[in-house]
């Protein structure tokens, strides 16, 4: 009875994409194990970003500060 835990910050993927993960991570483990795919259990938990740190800040900080540095550099021009 395979048990996968995949933790992200939260907000980060879709619907979509967490069911593509859940469907290949037991894709992988069909294929590598040899597990029958009605034993194999993918949990995904979404952790607040408030409770998930680097480099001694939140994630919720780190992505506030980058969400300003994005506001005021400098636009550049394209062809």
């Amino acid at each position: 009875m395979p048990y996968v835990k995949v933790e992200i910050a939260k907000g980060i993927a879709t619907v979509e994409q967490k069911r593509a993960v859940i469907r290949g991570m037991t894709e992988v483990l069909v294929k590598e194990l040899g597990r029958n795919p009605e034993y194999i259990f993918v949990v995904i938990d979404e952790i607040d970003t408030d409770n998930w740190g680097r480099k001694g800040q939140s994630l919720t900080e780190l992505w506030q500060a980058a969400n300003r540095d994005a506001a005021v550099a400098p636009a550049t021009e394209t062809d």
